[in-house]
């Protein structure tokens, strides 16, 4: 932690030199960096206050011969962990893309009018997870289903670690539950798929050949601005060797929209390459599966018993409205620890 203060120290002392804006690239990193060290000293202190805090009651409890304060001492103990768990967690962000923002696309699969509800769902349950995290959240393209719900929602997550923690969360998520659109009141099960990427900011040295790609224009749809609907200023680009699509409708012009999108086709692309070389699919992207049967990741069981399962790491809640609020840290935390003993396993 001194090596953190030492490093703020420095950060806010290059802050104060007159030139420290002319880079506003630059800048813009440094900040990012001095908040990030700030907020590790701030949970570290927090951390030490709870436990002075703690030892506190505890030898007043001796003393005194209080039994009342042994429900006290068990919640701070309980808040403690809890933030202990979270920094803990945070050590196991060392990936090389960890630290980025990250772009989420949810596609409802089969299914019709259910999947698409069950894609808005899942839309909400992220929007409330950023919330709690206190994350920034931006909607790059949005489709809206053709009776109820999302067809395909894509959006950026921008905030510490923000890729690191999504990660967790490429796959198909499967549900269960009696669907409010089927007259007769029978159980259904509905897909939807998330593909999470990194936000990669540097330019990529990623050649791309006009023949290989086809550049469509779109009307917007969904929310998204006074400009919705109004112009053909979305864009979605084909990339063929590959079949990978990308789409953007959220920038202020078709010319913003085209940028956008191919600084996402790069950056897939790049990952692509990459996991080629390195010959490790899963520790950057994911496979990219059926949006079906046999394929989910991760269960939501609504009837006729409420349960959230993840199929990898077994970690299960049964909780499921607080799961719906964004409550998907444990199984986030989880997949990382899981993660790393994997990684573990394969070096042994």
């Amino acid at each position: 932690m001194a090596n953190k203060e030492k490093r703020i120290e420095e950060l806010e002392r290059e802050m104060e030199a007159p030139d420290f804006w002319e880079d506003p690239e630059n800048s813009q990193k440094l900040m990012k960096e001095l908040k990030y060290l700030k907020d590790d000293v701030e949970i570290y202190a927090k951390l030490s206050g709870q436990m002075e805090d703690m030892e506190t009651l505890i030898e007043m409890g001796y003393e005194e011969n209080d039994p009342e304060l042994i429900p006290e001492i068990g919640e701070m103990l309980e808040e403690f962990e809890r933030d202990f768990e979270n920094i803990r967690i945070k050590t196991l962000l060392s990936g090389e893309y960890d630290a980025s923002n990250a772009i989420v696309t949810l596609h409802a699969g089969a299914g019709g009018t259910e999947s698409c509800d069950w894609c808005s769902m899942l839309y909400r349950m992220y929007s409330r997870w950023v919330d709690k995290k206190g994350f920034a959240m931006e909607v790059l393209d949005y489709l809206d289903g053709e009776e109820a719900g999302v067809k395909s929602v894509t959006f950026e997550v921008r905030g510490e670690n923000a890729y690191g923690y999504l990660k967790s969360e490429k796959g198909v998520h499967r549900l269960v539950r009696i669907s409010p659109f089927n007259a007769a009141g029978k159980r259904q099960t509905s897909f939807v798929s998330c593909d999470v990427m990194p936000d990669i900011e540097k330019d990529l040295d990623i050649e791309i050949k006009d023949e290989d790609i086809r550049i469509d224009t779109y009307r917007s749809s969904g929310a998204g601005g006074q400009h919705i609907n109004k112009t053909s200023s979305a864009i979605r680009i084909t990339h063929y060797p590959t079949g990978i699509v990308v789409q953007c409708q959220n920038e202020r012009s078709q010319h913003m929209n085209k940028d956008k999108a191919m600084q996402m086709l790069k950056a897939k692309l790049y990952l692509r390459k990459q996991q080629e070389n390195e010959e490790k699919l899963s520790g950057i992207r994911g496979e990219v599966t059926e949006i079906g049967w046999g394929n989910q990741i991760r269960s939501y069981v609504m009837q006729p018993y409420t349960m959230v399962k993840d199929h990898r790491t077994n970690a299960e809640s049964g909780n499921v409205d607080a799961v719906m609020n964004g409550d998907i840290d444990g199984f986030i935390n989880a997949y990382l620890k899981w993660q790393t003993l994997s990684k573990k396993s394969l070096q042994n």
